[in-house]
């Protein structure tokens, strides 16, 4: 029976038209948007001018994707969204290395480093020792953890932002635990920089009063036979933009020690431990 539109029955006007045979998820999902999004609407009396504003906003938006740009991921990370659905799918135990952004600049195959070896390759930065131990839950150390790390160089850009400018995996490497679960590598004191902003994006946070900085952080993703997958930040502590990155990456575990050395071999000196989380059993 089809059910005419009003303003009160609205959710259920649209709901009622999806088939019976459809994909049971696909259903649950689009009838929870439909409900959430007509709320919305109703809760702001959103005007037709403003709804033609947001049509234009993201058709803008689409039209400045390409395949080195995804602006619509850009507006996810900046709403929030991206965090949220990150945070939803890495829930883990208390004591366990906490989950972040993965972020636009990995690069799959990366060079296989010695520990101790240097990533930063132009010269540039304040060097700095990152070290630590890869663990489990009871403390125990982990063998064969890979350590996949990258990060900005000193003028705040990546490697792959600047090709034939920065050498290439500038700031990247892939190290791997021993038996003691050690890792240690130099690379340079992150910087902060800004996403880019010369978009729809970048335009909305300058509406909303926002500016579109990260604070500096140095990337790490953990994998280990038997564990789940890392993916995660250390940020430096005292970075003016600490607690309010624009794309909400911060979560106070992964604010990490940057101790200045005197009269070492870096200027600084970043210890952080990785915990990770083992992989669900399977019951039968």
């Amino acid at each position: 029976m089809t059910q005419f539109f009003t303003e009160a029955g609205s959710v259920e006007a649209v709901n009622t038209r999806m088939g019976k045979d459809i994909n049971p998820r696909l259903k649950e999902v689009m009838a929870s948007l439909i409900k959430h999004l007509h709320a919305f609407a109703k809760d702001i009396h959103l005007t037709q001018e403003e709804w033609d504003i947001a049509i234009d906003f993201l058709t803008r938006t689409g039209q400045m994707c390409s395949e080195e740009r995804q602006e619509f991921i850009l507006l996810s990370d900046t709403l929030g969204f991206s965090m949220l659905v990150d945070t939803i799918n890495n829930r883990r135990p208390v004591g366990a290395t906490e989950n972040t952004v993965f972020g636009p600049f990995h690069v799959a195959g990366a060079p296989e480093r010695q520990m101790g070896e240097n990533i930063s390759l132009d010269g540039k930065g304040e060097s700095c020792l990152f070290e630590g131990r890869v663990i489990d839950l009871h403390g125990e150390p982990i063998q064969g953890a890979r350590i996949d790390v990258w990060s900005d160089n000193a003028d705040g850009f990546y490697d792959v932002q600047q090709p034939g400018i920065q050498p290439k995996w500038n700031n990247r490497g892939i190290f791997t635990t021993g038996a003691d679960g050690k890792y240690s590598f130099v690379g340079i004191k992150p910087v902060s920089y800004p996403i880019p902003d010369d978009g729809p994006v970048g335009k909305m946070l300058a509406h909303l009063g926002r500016h579109p900085h990260r604070p500096a952080h140095m990337h790490f993703m953990v994998t280990a036979p038997g564990f789940q997958k890392l993916v995660t930040h250390t940020f430096v502590g005292g970075d003016p933009y600490i607690t309010s990155d624009t794309v909400f990456g911060v979560k106070e575990t992964l604010v990490a020690p940057f101790e200045h050395v005197n009269d070492g071999k870096t200027v600084w000196h970043s210890p952080f431990d990785f915990v990770l989380t083992p992989v669900p059993s399977v019951s039968r």
